[in-house]
């Protein structure tokens, strides 16, 4: 049996391209992130390619990511990130240990958890922060269960949640994954996109493919950055994020560059014209592949307008028309977020999976 003396684990090599000579080490980490996703949901809707992730590990002024490949009898079995965000002030790391099954408990994992502990204090930050999705058991299994703090949602407690408790971790909060079957739910949208639209007074929707057209950056910039301060975030330590015209063009370019299709759809204040509501459809390289719903948000000060109604049923009808081999949506909200959720489920959204968000204060 492999111990944890019997592993490797070698600083990540990010090529300048996916065709230089140097990109073996970043394809067979990508290549064994798919693998491991698909272990854990039995299916490829979180799949990327190699060209698609590279944009996304690249040098990035307003994230300092550091990686490392973790390697058995030569072979790489996973990945280890550490994310220090470039807030000022920021005492975060976000964390990711990922292993194939056939290498889990033989203490791999928990030697990795001290590279990474190492790296956060060496960096200056006293909090960790990680995610990680609990295959929920079966109906009338006897697994243990653990609550959130925040009072919604629980996850099993199994093998990641053990294995975060062990490093003393706590579980802060907890997201649904859900996935909607588009063509079938198609009638529901229209209906709930005319619905919004008669409660909508003073607003209207927009909507871009990324790059982010000139007319819009500065506002929507701004709305982005509202992500940090206006999502439920229980009690997670997240940072204040600054957000200008520079850095959304930054990241509009990692997913030009890496092949994607981002959809924007916005709902705009017409008395002011800014961008006060978002949501955010993005495909694969491959377009039959599952589309991901990013980030979705109404400005607090403009909620009670049914605008992430309006904003997401007019994001998945144009998403039909431009993606029309894609036949799933996959999306992430926190079990708090009741009138999120609530949207979601009215679209036809249903429960795939849970997860976890944890956290350590170092001391």
């Amino acid at each position: 049996m492999t111990s944890a003396a019997d592993f490797d684990l070698r600083p990540l090599t990010v090529p300048s391209t996916i065709d230089a000579s140097d990109a073996t080490d970043f394809i067979a980490m990508v290549d064994v992130r798919n693998e491991i996703y698909r272990e854990i949901s039995a299916n490829d809707d979180e799949a990327v390619t190699p060209a698609q992730l590279l944009p996304h590990f690249q040098h990035d002024p307003d994230n300092d990511k550091r990686s490392w490949i973790v390697l058995v009898g030569g072979e790489v079995v996973g990945r280890v990130i550490v994310d220090l965000p470039a807030e000022e002030g920021s005492q975060v790391a976000y964390w990711t240990v990922e292993l194939l099954e056939r290498v889990q408990g033989r203490g791999i994992g928990g030697a990795l958890h001290a590279v990474v502990e190492g790296t956060a204090r060496e960096a200056g930050r006293t909090v960790l922060q990680s995610w990680a999705e609990h295959t929920e058991t079966s109906p009338g299994d006897a697994t243990e269960r653990l609550a959130a703090p925040t009072g919604y949602g629980e996850i099993p407690l199994d093998r990641p949640a053990r294995y975060y408790r062990r490093h003393g971790h706590t579980l802060e909060q907890v997201d649904r994954k859900s996935v909607l079957e588009i063509e079938p739910a198609l009638p529901t949208v229209r209906d709930l996109l005319a619905d919004a639209e008669s409660h909508a007074d003073g607003y209207h929707v927009e909507q871009w493919t990324l790059p982010t057209p000139e007319a819009y950056r500065e506002s929507f910039a701004w709305a982005k950055s509202r992500m940090s301060t206006d999502a439920p975030s229980a009690g997670l330590e997240i940072d204040e994020e600054t957000w200008d015209v520079e850095r959304l063009a930054r990241h509009d370019a990692r997913f030009v560059e890496g092949g994607q299709t981002v959809l924007v759809t916005v709902a705009v204040h017409e008395t002011t014209g800014a961008v006060v509501a978002f949501n955010e459809l993005c495909s694969g390289v491959d377009p039959s592949a599952a589309t991901q719903q990013m980030d979705t948000l109404v400005l607090r000060e403009h909620r009670g307008h049914r605008l992430g109604q309006l904003v997401k049923c007019a994001g998945i009808l144009r998403w039909r028309e431009l993606m029309p081999q894609s036949s799933r949506i996959v999306t992430w909200n926190a079990e708090e977020n009741r009138p999120m959720l609530s949207i979601n489920e009215t679209v036809g959204f249903v429960p795939a999976a849970y997860i976890g968000a944890w956290k350590k204060v170092l001391a």
